[in-house]
């Protein structure tokens, strides 16, 4: 994992969480569409164009985070006899035991909004080919390359398709239960699908 942040990036990273919860407070209180960027910034007690400075759009208030590559960087440090997908389940353990549980509450609210508003559901599902890019990447330095392979991607690729399922069973169930646990879960069932002499669970 990377080594603390200055001062400087300190402040830049509770100026950019201030605006997301305050953002997240007035969805809850007034409504997605009915909130402006302009309210947003008035009650977080900045600029407008210190708003866009974070978010370029009021969709990524929602789809935006720190934890994807706090993810990567602890995908790169798992030890190399586990598997990419023993790593991954291995990296989203240890970054999720960083992750303060009112952060986490965050994370998910901002989770249920994005999926349940059409314009931000549509941006998050667009925004997966980055992803995967960011996670090949990561397994290709985890295995010692500078650039992923069409192998690094087919795996990454692979494990968001496993933990997608997880986030719609999620939603599906009411929210009611942890989103990590089913992830887990997912991640736990492709591993077992994927091992050698292993035949496929009907």
């Amino acid at each position: 994992m990377s080594s603390s942040p200055g001062l400087r990036e300190r402040k830049k990273l509770k100026t950019r969480r201030t605006i997301q919860d305050v953002a997240l407070r007035l969805f809850a209180e007034q409504g997605y569409d009915a909130t402006t960027v302009e309210q947003i910034a008035a009650a977080a007690e900045v600029s407008p164009s210190t708003f866009f400075r974070y978010y370029p759009t009021k969709e990524d208030v929602l789809i935006e985070d720190d934890y994807d590559p706090m993810l990567f960087e602890a995908l790169v440090a798992q030890p190399a006899e586990l598997s990419p997908i023993q790593a991954m389940r291995s990296a989203f353990a240890s970054v999720t035991d960083l992750v303060p549980a009112e952060e986490q509450e965050s994370l998910l609210s901002r989770v249920r909004l994005a999926m349940s508003i059409p314009a931000v559901r549509a941006r998050t599902m667009d925004n997966l080919t980055s992803t995967i890019d960011m996670m090949a990447a990561a397994l290709a330095r985890r295995a010692g390359r500078d650039q992923h392979t069409l192998t690094d991607r087919t795996l990454a690729g692979a494990l968001l398709g496993a933990m997608l399922p997880a986030l719609f069973d999620w939603l599906e169930s009411g929210t009611a239960g942890s989103l990590f646990a089913y992830i887990d879960a997912s991640l736990d069932a492709l591993d077992a699908i994927t091992a050698p002499g292993r035949p496929p669970a009907d």
